[in-house]
């Protein structure tokens, strides 16, 4: 198990550093597909999963926004602004996501990441709904839902929250820089919510609640190391046509949780 998690650790890393996208939505899967294949595959696995994801984000969330904070890069207005409304919709994913069945969350994690993938595939930088973020009611009507849907796919806020802010003409460094504030929003909540929601089922070794704390521990250490491996990475490659791989990708492995869940 240790071997595995460090190898989902290293890519995940990577990934987060080359492509700016969340870790979660590598590690949730990965952690899928790494506990149900150890024999560790309760009716309470995809709980251990989410909650496993998000609480290694608190801890990349604010990595990543101390180190954005330094550049100047995070608009603090919109991130002050928008932070109480994620935070409710991520309590009220966590309130969710503790009544449903595995099943029901991998048909859910199946849609949502079908949905970031086909973004990632297609989506254009230069795609627009208004010159400017949206203020009161409509703030909250975007940011609610998107702390919600974070937690129901164990994620941080960078899959919705990057493509929400460039669509109202946030500056694409600005809107990932931010985002790292919308993962602590909505992972510090959630992920106390997990600690406290007992899984004994087929659960694996030093588990607590719903999160694991070897996979913890090892996604911890191994991201640090690799994140910026990724990051000096970005700087040499052309990362829109790795974006599109990725966004490929992550619709094949979105389809096969579908298939495996619906059983077809």
């Amino acid at each position: 198990m240790a071997a595995l998690l460090l190898v989902i650790g290293a890519f995940a890393g990577v990934l987060a550093g080359l492509l700016g996208v969340g870790g979660g939505i590598v590690l949730v899967p990965a952690f899928f597909y790494a506990f149900g294949a150890l024999g560790f595959d309760g009716p309470y696995l995809m709980q251990i999963c989410l909650g496993t994801s998000l609480a290694t984000i608190v801890l990349t969330s604010l990595r990543s926004l101390s180190s954005h904070h330094r550049k100047g890069a995070v608009d603090w207005a919109i991130l002050k602004s928008w932070a109480p409304a994620i935070a409710i919709g991520a309590v009220l994913g966590f309130i969710t996501v503790a009544g449903l069945s595995s099943r029901l969350l991998q048909v859910i994690f199946g849609l949502l990441a079908g949905l970031v993938g086909l973004y990632m595939l297609i989506g254009r930088s230069d795609w627009r709904l208004a010159e400017k973020m949206p203020s009161e009611p409509a703030r909250s009507l975007l940011a609610l839902p998107m702390g919600f849907l974070s937690v129901l796919m164990g994620i941080g806020g960078g899959s919705f929250g990057v493509p929400i802010m460039t669509l109202f003409n946030v500056p694409i460094h600005r809107a990932v820089a931010t985002a790292a504030g919308f993962g602590v929003v909505i992972a510090v909540p959630s992920a106390a919510g997990f600690l406290l929601l007992g899984v004994t089922d087929a659960a694996p070794p030093f588990t607590i609640g719903s999160i694991n704390l070897i996979a913890f521990l090892l996604i911890i250490i191994t991201t640090l190391i690799t994140a910026p491996l990724g990051a000096n990475l970005a700087h040499r490659l052309d990362p829109k046509p790795l974006k599109r791989l990725f966004g490929a990708f992550l619709l094949i492995v979105a389809l096969n949780m579908l298939r495996e869940a619906l059983a077809f």
